[in-house]
């Protein structure tokens, strides 16, 4: 009996991997723009591995860098960056040459340190940290080109200014644009 199982689910993965209309490795190379949740703004750039499982679905990991100016209340902070790296899963929702998906990511996210001068009234810094978030995407596939948005869903980050007390919201939208290689039509 076991042996007949053992038999069944190789001849169910051999089936579903040649069944497949696309390669199953995929890299994507991508550069955009980063939209804080407060104001403000940067640049992103990131590396993302993926294996496909079947056509529509695919399981990947992401590694990004975010340098971005935030504006926390009347104040513009100066912020080093955010790095992430983090699992995610996409579905596709077509199998033609332009295909849409959806997806989801949750990874760690390391925090640059924060300057904030509040125009003379007072300053205060946030030291570094890593922490947890999430992120839900939509995007395309279109031949090798990529077109992508997510937003990362990061916590808060209590500032103490001599003044008062305030809070830099992390979270950010990110939509990038960029291209893959490998993972195409067999």
């Amino acid at each position: 009996m076991k042996k007949i199982i053992l038999l069944s689910v190789l001849t169910l993965f051999v089936w579903s991997a040649n069944a497949q209309d696309f390669k199953p490795f995929q890299l994507y190379l991508g550069l955009g723009y980063a939209m804080p949740a407060d104001g403000g703004g940067g640049i992103l750039v990131n590396i993302e591995p993926s294996y496909r499982i079947n056509d529509q679905i695919a399981a990947g990991l992401r590694i990004e860098s975010a340098a971005m100016a935030k504006i926390v209340g009347e104040s513009e902070a100066k912020l080093a960056g955010v790095g992430s790296y983090t699992v995610n899963g996409k579905y596709y929702l077509s199998n033609n040459s332009f295909r849409p998906y959806v997806g989801v990511g949750l990874g760690l996210y390391s925090l640059g340190s924060v300057q904030v001068d509040t125009n003379g009234t007072g300053s205060g810094s946030v030291s570094a940290g890593t922490t947890f978030g999430f992120y839900p995407r939509i995007g395309f596939d279109a031949g090798h080109f990529n077109l992508n948005l997510d937003y990362n869903i990061i916590g808060s980050t209590q500032v103490e200014f001599s003044t008062d007390d305030s809070k830099i919201k992390n979270s950010y939208i990110g939509i990038r644009i960029g291209a893959f290689i490998f993972g195409g039509r067999k």
